[in-house]
């Protein structure tokens, strides 16, 4: 699943990445001038000492050497040796020469001809680099300080333009469809400063809330009066047919009165499904700690009517028991689909109701599926090639949407003409003890 940041997120990070990326170029430029220049300044203050020296020759032959704050000289006269000449230097061909000096600080030598002999000039490479980068630094930073506050003050203004859709995505993210509150979208409620595209995407939402609070109060009316209108004439139906079954009757009116009971246990088997369903809210089905095996056993007795007349062996086979902590009805809802489904597609054999510590299948030996069938098992109203008009194609769907929205994992295996086996996983299985009551009053042990 894809991760979204906020839009204040990002601004934050953009912003710093700017700055970030402002200082390490100011660093190198900073670092790149002073390289460049400490050179072009050396070599330029060589050459203008030489010539002034060779003009002060030339005026006077006994002028003194070069001794300042950044230049020394030394003369090499002909005919003479290299004593007054440092080592380091005396060895040096004319131009120009980069030394380490015995302080530990670079220089600069230029060595050229003159007619008194040869001249060194060494040039202290750090001095006028300290200078170089006090006065060179001084005005960077400034103009850094200024970039800095530039961009502090665009990324408030652009905090301060996207606020009202920070906050707008705020009061969305803490929504409850469950409970919808359109007040909390009210455009009334808007900051004055509100751009003209986030009113519109409010109200846009506002609208919205509005039709889904009518929507759900319309679904829990429904369900409400469902509840009610539907179940009661099912369960006159059910009476009517179970006080028809003690009079005597034909054999072909006793087939037709099972069709007629096996249909009305059916249709209370899909408004019950469809009920629970419906109900999208919590305090309508409460989460219980139940035992799993109970509520099989029942369901699997509830629908061995739909298997009379049929040579066929329903039968349940728990190889451990588990706890649930769900609505035990959706639990029920689901479990009693997949053994309708193999009743109504089993017309001999056997279908067996494994459970085991955290699942429950249900295999039966009926007519079996494709694997274009399998595929599509789960569709809404798809119903098998070999179904014929057997089932209304929404029961698997059923048990999906249901194992989808409490985080149980259904599967299916099936060969054509050999059966089919569904299993549902049960992640958040428990022992069996999680379903008992607590012992009100219970004595320690020993007491």
């Amino acid at each position: 699943m894809a991760t979204y940041t906020s839009i204040g997120h990002r601004f934050w990070v953009m912003f710093s990445l700017l700055v970030a990326a402002i200082s390490v170029v100011t660093a190198l430029g900073v670092y790149a001038a002073a390289s460049s220049s400490h050179k072009a300044i050396a070599h330029q203050e060589l050459d203008r000492e030489a010539v002034y020296y060779a003009q002060q020759l030339a005026r006077d032959p006994a002028a003194p050497l070069p001794d300042t704050w950044l230049l020394r000289g030394y003369l090499r006269a002909p005919g003479r040796g290299a004593a007054a000449v440092p080592a380091r230097l005396a060895g040096l061909a004319p131009g120009y020469h980069q030394v380490e000096q015995p302080d530990g600080t670079q220089g600069t030598v230029l060595v050229a001809d003159t007619p008194r002999g040869r001249l060194f000039l060494l040039f202290n490479n750090d001095r006028p680099n300290r200078v170089v980068m006090l006065f060179g630094l001084i005005p960077v930073v400034l103009v850094v300080l200024i970039i800095y506050l530039a961009t502090y003050l665009t990324y408030r203004a652009s905090r301060r333009a996207v606020s009202p859709v920070i906050e707008l995505a705020r009061i969305v993210r803490h929504w409850n469809p469950d409970q919808p509150d359109p007040a909390a979208l009210a455009p009334e409620r808007l900051p004055a400063a509100t751009d003209s595209d986030v009113e519109v995407l409010v109200r846009a939402l506002y609208n919205f809330a509005n039709r889904l609070e009518a929507f759900v109060e319309r679904e829990r009316n429904f369900t409400r009066d469902a509840s009610h209108e539907l179940r009661t004439p099912l369960t006159v139906m059910k009476i009517a047919v179970d006080v028809l079954a003690d009079e005597d009757m034909s054999p072909f009116a006793r087939r037709s009165l099972a069709r007629i009971r096996r249909a009305v246990r059916e249709m209370e088997a899909l408004i019950e499904t469809f009920l629970v369903l419906a109900r999208e809210s919590a305090s309508s089905l409460r989460d219980e700690d139940f035992l799993a095996n109970d509520m099989v056993d029942k369901e699997v007795a509830r629908y061995r009517e739909l298997l009379a007349g049929k040579p066929v062996d329903l039968r349940c086979e728990a190889h451990a028991r588990f706890a649930l902590h769900a609505p035990p009805r959706v639990f029920a809802v689901m479990i009693g689909n997949l053994i309708r489904n193999a009743c109504l597609y089993t017309d001999r054999g056997s279908i067996t109701v494994e459970i085991d510590a955290d699942k429950v299948c249900v295999t039966d030996t009926g007519c079996g599926m494709t694997d274009e069938d399998l595929e599509r098992a789960f569709q809404a109203f798809y119903r098998g090639s070999r179904t014929g008009t057997r089932g209304h194609g929404i029961g698997l769907a059923i048990v999906r949407r249901i194992a989808d929205r409490y985080g149980w994992r259904v599967s299916l295996e099936s060969t054509l003409g050999k059966g089919t086996r569904a299993s549902v996983h049960f992640p958040s299985a428990q022992p069996p003890d999680a379903a008992l009551p607590a012992v009100a009053g219970a004595e320690e042990p020993g007491a």
